[in-house]
């Protein structure tokens, strides 16, 4: 199961790496020779795209190593990482290039630089790229949602930045081969914007994962009630999950009623232990159970024990 994730993961990161590579020679020449500053930032972006595939690529090989000592969970952790990552640099390209394309919208604005029409190349490259990214982004987003790597769900958002970022270059391209020379750069800003959000949402989405915020609310409540229906169990005391790469490890405190003797209690616990396995059997690695003696007033209504 693991091994085909990686599989599969390695594809995806593989596939967008060649890409961006040669998407980054094309449209950093062409914007170049081609006069379109929208093509050449787009250009900047596959080159920044190419930088941190290469930072993914490390990531995900040290995330496949094994538990040791120092890392009794494993290393899956570091999948939120690479996306951080990610995040980054997609964040710091955004604010580089919207500055350097208002500061070209200003120039021609103000004609203190000549503008000139981009060559027809450059509407080529732009919209075989729009193109080539709705695949990459159907492709990764699928792998993501079979493999739940948060590096790959960060780089399908990144795809669909940069079909945003290809559609802005169209339109940049096409109006400023009408005589509208600004509209090129302005495009360059516009993805720049787009840019600059993904990165934000990436970062703060990859950064929940690691303070290992709780899943989402279908996902808590799924686990309270299977708790909750084991005979015996009257209420929870506290929980804590912890997410290593696609997996959850469940810290749970219940309480039973005051009179079971330990035995009984640990049944008990163990059942629920087994319940929360057989039903996230993908989901969930290790469930850890501990249990106290019910106290009946301080359980709230939804049966869940205040702290």
């Amino acid at each position: 199961m693991i091994k085909d994730r990686d599989k599969l993961t390695a594809l995806a990161v593989n596939l967008g790496l060649l890409s961006n590579v040669v998407l980054a020679g094309l449209k950093t020449s062409i914007g170049i020779l081609g006069h379109s500053p929208a093509l050449l930032a787009d250009g900047i972006n596959s080159s920044s795209d190419v930088v941190y595939y290469i930072a993914v690529k490390i990531f995900m090989k040290q995330a496949k190593k094994p538990a040791d000592s120092e890392h009794p969970y494993g290393h899956r952790q570091l999948e939120s990482i690479a996306a951080i990552v990610v995040g980054a640099f997609i964040l710091t390209t955004g604010i580089a290039i919207f500055w350097e394309s208002i500061n070209k919208v200003y120039e021609l604005i103000s004609n203190t630089q000549i503008g000139r029409s981009a060559s027809s190349w450059a509407l080529v490259i732009a919209l075989g790229t729009f193109i080539l990214k709705i695949y990459l982004y159907l492709y990764t987003k699928r792998t993501a949602k079979k493999t739940h790597n948060p590096t790959l769900r960060a780089l399908s958002n990144d795809h669909m930045n940069d079909i945003m970022a290809s559609l802005a270059v169209i339109v940049g391209v096409i109006m400023g081969r009408q005589g509208y020379y600004w509209m090129d750069p302005a495009a360059g800003a516009i993805v720049a914007i787009y840019i600059i959000k993904t990165g934000i949402e990436i970062i703060m989405d990859s950064s929940s994962e690691l303070m290992d915020s709780l899943p989402d609310d279908e996902f808590t409540r799924e686990l309270r009630d299977i708790t909750l229906r084991e005979d015996g169990v009257k209420g929870i005391e506290e929980l804590g999950i912890h997410r290593f790469g696609p997996y959850y490890t469940i810290s749970m405190t219940i309480a039973v009623a005051g009179n079971l003797s330990i035995d009984q209690a640990h049944v008990i616990s163990h059942n629920v232990e087994h319940r929360l396995l057989a039903h996230f059997d993908n989901g969930l690695r290790n469930v850890h159970i501990h249990y106290h003696p019910f106290e009946e007033t301080e359980t709230t209504p939804e049966g869940v024990k205040t702290i």
